[in-house]
């Protein structure tokens, strides 16, 4: 069993994505159209990434490759679907599921088109809810309180990502933040965000 939490056992993805279900149950339709700190993205265009991520780290979790793990995020501007209120939750609950089964980290699986190790799938994918989290959070003015261990090994993957060259492929220009900041707001600028954004009255 991959240890990445510094306790000897896999991350229960649970408390993160309910968190995230919380946050999806005080979207307002009129917040779809708004900006997020994802500049390609609207609401709706961030809704709809995570429901596909969520949907394709499932899968990637239990194995089950196909069309939700060979798409490339960037292959087209993602959306919502008119039951996504519904659907949402309920693939982000399915996510946590899939994950708790020790055999999601541990082999080969594949997610964005992307052959990668379990144990790394994993932490992208915690890195994902915990980012996005923030992302939809600011873009729809509601407060956020990660899940801490997702945040702590959020902030550790991003902070080991820091002199990867590759990185630009995924994140932003690291956002300099003071050292005294919350641990959020520190992966938060790992992630290349600016942690004082909010949209524009």
């Amino acid at each position: 069993m991959t240890d990445i939490t510094g306790t000897g056992t896999t991350l229960d993805l649970g408390p993160q994505t309910e968190e995230l279900a919380r946050l999806v149950a005080g979207v307002t339709d009129e917040r779809l159209a708004g900006p997020t700190p994802c500049p390609e993205y609207a609401v709706r265009h961030l809704l709809g990434h995570l429901a596909g991520l969520a949907a394709a780290f499932r899968d990637a979790a239990r194995k089950d490759l196909g069309a939700t793990t060979d798409t490339s995020p960037g292959s087209a501007l993602p959306d919502i679907t008119p039951g996504w209120r519904e659907e949402l939750p309920e693939v982000l609950a399915e996510l946590a599921e899939a994950w708790r089964d020790p055999a999601a980290w541990t082999g080969m699986t594949r997610a964005g088109g992307v052959d990668l190790p379990g144990d790394i799938a994993g932490l992208v994918v915690i890195d994902e809810l915990v980012i996005h989290g923030w992302d939809l959070a600011h873009a729809t003015g509601q407060g956020y309180d990660p899940d801490p261990a997702a945040l702590e090994t959020c902030h550790a993957f991003l902070a080991a990502s820091v002199d990867d060259p590759d990185r630009g492929e995924i994140f932003g220009p690291v956002v300099t933040v003071e050292p005294e900041a919350s641990l959020l707001a520190r992966a938060v600028g790992l992630a290349g965000r600016d942690p004082e954004w909010a949209p524009r009255p």
